[in-house]
């Protein structure tokens, strides 16, 4: 009961120097982290196992599931050295990006990625420094780019290029997101989130690799994956809109409604959909947040995101658990409004044809019509736990499942409280636990009913079909 979430949204916090202790990761879970990300940009891998370790541990003390993300860096695309570090670039002017590692000058240096100038076309953008600087291509050749220079700056060593009109030939993973990647999976993680996709190949070849072993998030934030929005929703298990990179890539005024499509797309589906980057940017540095940030997240949770997260607000900044405790006040508030229950039942999606999705919807609607306060579902490998989760119904979602990694997972899942229990034997086994852990974990009263929803036989994934009502006894 400690920890039992009265929202249905869920946090995921970043974790770095502001909260590498045991101590101070303890009190992000307790003002509300429900899922904890580590970002392999700025972690080694002996920091990753340490994190991990320390997240486990916290799992034993609180006795709930939590939720590890780990986050691959991605290519970082970067210039190359300038011989007085940097160089003045002016509008109109000519600066030609190549293959050369002599150092560079006014009018030219090296992109160290033969890959990128092999795909540059003239009338291509690059993007420099966050889009501080813009070059058009006007010539492109094999080992050779010749820009104009749009949008003025200076440019210096090694600062980021982003390429919003090139789709790159290689893999969204590096040398060293495979070695991260390799090390995650040993440490039994459950969420890796694939940084820079461009094609659904590139999701694939990451859940080919992690197999059974955790979920893939892909992080939408190049114009390459919106162009393919549809394709990649299809093969990965869940998204985030990566809204920093996204909006340096594309124009700044796009990225709501991007952000209100894949939220729709994803809930069709019934994948989950993360909203990152910059909601609660101020309190790195502020206790309290503006009140546009207060805005901008209460706006995700109306729109019926599974989570929301906090980067550098929890990793770097001064105030990390005042960070969570605020996201949770206002996802809290948010859910408490009148006009919320309406906003999202208006979204609903048509189920699809199957029969799982066609009891996902009949539990609803019983409950709904009984005003059943808990809908419990039997979940072998969380795909039950995500069809309800999917309707988003008004009643409290408790997933019962026999597998630790399942629990943590659906920890990251709209209004789904997991427990981690031995699988039904029978459906009056089925019936009579989910009574007695409705009780214990607070969600109905002795005499009160509840649905009780599962796969039969028992332990076979995705196959929901049997649904029924169930009175609690005095426990």
């Amino acid at each position: 009961m400690r920890f039992r979430r009265s929202r249905r949204v869920k946090i995921i916090a970043t974790l770095g120097p502001a909260s590498a202790d045991r101590e101070t990761v303890l009190a992000l879970f307790e003002a509300g982290a429900d899922v904890f990300r580590i970002n392999m940009s700025h972690a080694s891998h002996d920091a990753m196992r340490e994190r991990v370790a320390m997240i486990r541990s916290l799992e034993e003390e609180t006795g709930r599931p939590i939720g590890v993300l780990v986050d691959l860096q991605g290519p970082k695309l970067r210039l190359g050295l300038f011989a007085d570090t940097g160089v003045a670039l002016h509008k109109g002017e000519s600066f030609t990006l190549d293959s050369d590692p002599a150092p560079g000058n006014a009018s030219r240096v090296q992109l160290p990625h033969p890959e990128i100038l092999s795909s540059l076309a003239p009338g291509h953008r690059i993007l420099i420094d966050d889009g501080k600087v813009m070059l058009r291509v006007a010539e492109a050749a094999p080992a050779r780019a010749v820009t104009v220079v749009e949008v003025a700056g200076r440019v210096s060593n090694r600062k980021g290029v982003s390429l919003p009109d090139t789709t790159i030939p290689t893999s969204a993973m590096t040398d060293k997101d495979r070695a991260d990647l390799k090390a995650a999976l040993e440490e039994n993680i459950d969420w890796i989130a694939l940084s820079f996709v461009q094609r659904p190949e590139d999701v694939a070849e990451v859940k080919a690799i992690a197999g059974d072993r955790a979920l893939v998030m892909a992080k939408i934030e190049k114009p390459q994956a919106v162009a393919r929005l549809d394709e990649i929703m299809e093969v990965a298990d869940a998204f985030m809109v990566a809204r920093g990179d996204l909006g340096v890539e594309m124009p700044l005024e796009r990225v709501p409604g991007i952000q209100k499509t894949m939220t729709r797309f994803a809930r069709k589906l019934g994948k989950p959909v993360v909203v990152a980057t910059q909601m609660l940017e101020s309190m790195i540095t502020s206790p309290v947040p503006t009140r546009a940030e207060v805005s901008d997240v209460a706006t995700a949770v109306f729109e019926g995101a599974d989570a929301v997260m906090l980067s550098a607000e929890s990793a770097s900044g001064q105030y990390p658990r005042e960070a969570v405790a605020t996201m949770n006040s206002i996802a809290t508030a948010v859910e408490s409004e009148g006009i919320y229950t309406s906003i999202i039942e208006a979204q609903r999606a048509t189920p699809e044809a199957t029969g799982a999705d066609a009891i996902a919807e009949a539990t609803r609607d019983v409950a709904e019509t009984l005003n059943l306060k808990v809908i419990c579902a039997w979940t072998n490998s969380g795909s039950t736990g995500l069809r309800i989760a999917r309707e988003r119904p008004r009643s409290a979602i408790l997933a019962l499942t026999p597998n630790d990694e399942v629990a943590r997972r659906l920890a990251l899942v709209w209004g789904v409280h997991a427990i981690v229990t031995d699988d039904a034997r029978d459906e009056r086994d089925m019936a009579e636990r989910a009574c007695r852990h409705a009780y214990i974990e607070g969600f109905a009263g002795a005499g009160e009913r509840i649905i009780v929803v599962a796969g039969v036989p028992f332990g076979t994934p995705g196959g929901t079909n049997n649904l029924r009502i169930a009175t609690v006894g005095g426990q």
